[in-house]
């Protein structure tokens, strides 16, 4: 269907600042990725809004010329949510930056959307809190994105995922209206439409004001790392540690690829080259109890087979043994600058039996795949990495991830843990649900967005995009196409 996007831009134009609506392709191109890299489109037309009230104006606007809409904060997503795949207007909140309120009694702050992860803790770490989410990205990736996926990271473990910490949220429906779920409370007697929109990757209208649960700086932090000469081994550790009754706050492994990645990034030598695996792990509260279980820990991963156990209780050392995990992705990219990540869930006992499997695929399909991943809850980020240009190589990749999650899948897992399923997994949720459960999701979208114009195409199977990807996914795995054995990376 054509859209009269002429008169759309004149409208936009009539509240919005000069600056706040990009027409132009050359400064249309910034936004024609995310994260992922594979798929690239460029949007017709973005905005960038400040305020609530210009979000709602830009809404209204799209409805009445029936015009569909895609949110995107800092685009540091990882499963083409914020892809502008259709023609569709692109509403950025990055300068939404605001912090609007902050009432430390309560332990609570109100941002924007834009405002970056980092920064809300940057805000009142100095009064003893701070922000207990922290994706990878977390200095880049905005508080909008991390509600839009239901962001995790490191310390997910012990606190939870981003939902386990927004208190309330205003958003503008895709009608243009202004409402508000939750408040500043931690219950309400209200439907839990605040969890509804938590995860659902704006399908059901653009956050504009989130309310955050603070919590107190512990006593202290011990940051532990083991080193082993299998990941069979690590594995044994983290879940050794867990059936022991401890609760790190964060719990995370590295394979040997890795290892060498970071310390070559970083001309570092923090983690012993030679391990099969390193395990970081790290416990924090009152210092008796942190004592306690970091002297358990180190038992336990003794007992499963830990080389070498550092201990770091200094705040500089900890940032040194942390930097090198929450730099995992930039030190990929230095050696392979395409690469494609997934990041299925699996029961933590199932660990070694998926990673070995993970190998198994990747010496099938002769691509290297990195891991790196949060053990402690089973989120694997698996990292394809593979050389632009090769024939197919695109959907061969893809057809690699799908066969992981897949496995994910087969040993009770989930085909995403963090980054959402966007356009990049659509074709793979029905998978894990029935054809009621989907339609039931979908009637859940169709209350808040009845016309499907929000975010149009996304988290869904389509027959277009999936059929297409299921026929092109068959020729491919009975060889018509290309002979994987045969692929060279590097």
């Amino acid at each position: 269907m054509p859209y009269n996007w002429p008169d759309l831009e004149r409208e936009l134009r009539e509240f919005l600042p000069r600056k706040s609506v990009v027409s132009k392709r050359q400064e249309l191109l910034v936004y024609d990725c995310d994260g992922l890299t594979i798929d690239r489109n460029v949007p017709p037309l973005a905005v960038l809004p400040e305020t609530t009230s210009q979000v709602a104006q830009i809404l209204k606007c799209c409805y009445r010329h029936g015009i569909p809409f895609v949110a995107r904060g800092s685009g540091t997503g990882l499963s083409g949510g914020a892809l502008v795949e259709q023609q569709a207007l692109l509403v950025v909140t990055s300068r939404m930056r605001r912090i609007l309120d902050l009432d430390l009694p309560n332990q609570t702050i109100t941002v924007q959307p834009g405002v970056i992860n980092s920064w809300v803790t940057r805000a009142v770490s100095g009064e003893g809190f701070y922000y207990a989410p922290d994706p990878s990205s977390q200095v880049v990736c905005s508080i909008g994105g991390n509600v839009a996926e239901n962001s995790g990271g490191v310390h997910c473990l012990k606190y939870g995922v981003t939902s386990n910490h927004v208190l309330g949220i205003e958003a503008v429906l895709p009608d243009g209206t202004i409402t508000s779920f939750g408040g500043k409370l931690s219950e309400y007697s209200e439907l839990d439409l605040r969890g509804t929109f938590i995860g659902s990757e704006g399908t059901l209208g653009i956050a504009t004001s989130i309310t955050l649960r603070l919590l107190k700086a512990p006593e202290t932090v011990t940051v532990l790392l083991a080193d082993f000469l299998s990941m069979e081994s690590a594995g044994e550790a983290v879940r050794k540690i867990t059936a022991a009754g401890l609760i790190p706050s964060g719990m995370e492994i590295m394979d040997n690829f890795l290892i060498n990645a970071v310390n070559d990034l970083f001309n570092l030598e923090e983690y012993p080259r030679d391990a099969a695996a390193v395990l970081l792990i790290e416990i924090d509260g009152q210092l008796q109890e942190v004592e306690t279980a970091a002297r358990n820990a180190i038992d336990l991963c003794k007992e499963s087979g830990a080389r070498h156990i550092r201990k770091a209780d200094d705040e500089l050392d900890r940032l040194r043994l942390w930097k090198g995990r929450k730099s995992a992705f930039a030190a990929i990219g230095k050696i392979s600058p395409k690469y494609y990540v997934q990041d299925g869930v699996v029961p933590r006992s199932t660990l070694p039996k998926v990673l070995t499997k993970i190998e198994s695929l990747s010496r099938q399909y002769q691509i290297p795949v990195a891991n790196v991943f949060h053990a402690g809850d089973g989120n694997l980020h698996p990292l394809i990495l593979y050389k632009e240009g090769l024939p197919n190589i695109e959907e061969t990749v893809k057809e690699l991830g799908s066969k992981i999650l897949k496995e994910c899948l087969a040993v009770g897992g989930s085909i995403t843990g963090e980054h959402g399923v966007g356009s990049d997994k659509r074709c793979y949720i029905e998978w894990m649900f029935s054809a009621d459960d989907l339609e039931t999701m979908k009637l859940v979208r169709k209350a808040f967005d009845p016309e499907k114009r929000a975010n149009p195409e996304k988290i869904f199977p389509t027959p277009k995009s999936c059929g297409e990807a299921t026929r092109r996914n068959f020729i491919i795995s009975k060889g018509k196409e290309q002979d994987n054995s045969k692929i060279e990376i590097f």
